[in-house]
């Protein structure tokens, strides 16, 4: 059973800091042979999602940042299943449970992405949408994407 905690960054202790730059080392940079800069001040400003397994391992994280971050509108980032965890639908049920928490701060909220290319379909099935906006990002090809949440009417 996967246990699930949200963290702003002064309540991050050392050891849970350490785990969740450990695997976003692990998967971005050692995984992906990216060489990119991880720190780049915006942790400070996110809450941190996180996924431990029955042993207390950290198994998924994301990063939700504010509107007036890295975009105008909310953005989930650094979204990261553990190797030993893929294919089990974590990655999923992460994504929904950030996209909660969005919803619970702001109701109908937008919220806007910049997503790995290969990674569409994976976001598509949240319902965001491509913008057309296509870029290279540490040499790895990334496309923007924005959810627009359902309005009641």
């Amino acid at each position: 059973m996967i246990s699930r905690q949200t963290y702003p960054f002064e309540a991050l202790t050392p050891v849970l800091l350490y785990q969740l730059l450990a695997l976003r080392s692990e998967v971005f940079i050692v995984e992906q042979q990216c060489i990119y800069q991880d720190l780049d001040g915006k942790d400070i400003d996110a809450l941190h999602a996180m996924g431990f397994d029955e042993t207390g391992q950290l198994i998924s994280y994301a990063r939700i940042l504010p509107p007036g971050i890295a975009y105008p509108e909310f953005s989930i980032g650094r979204v990261i299943v553990a190797l030993s965890h893929r294919g089990t639908g974590e990655g999923h049920r992460l994504m929904t449970y950030a996209m909660e928490l969005i919803e619970s701060m702001e109701s109908k909220s937008t919220i806007r992405i910049s997503a790995q290319a290969h990674l569409e379909k994976f976001y598509e099935a949240h319902h965001f949408e491509a913008t057309g906006k296509t870029y290279l990002e540490d040499g790895i090809p990334h496309l923007e994407m924005i959810y627009y949440p359902k309005l009641a009417l």
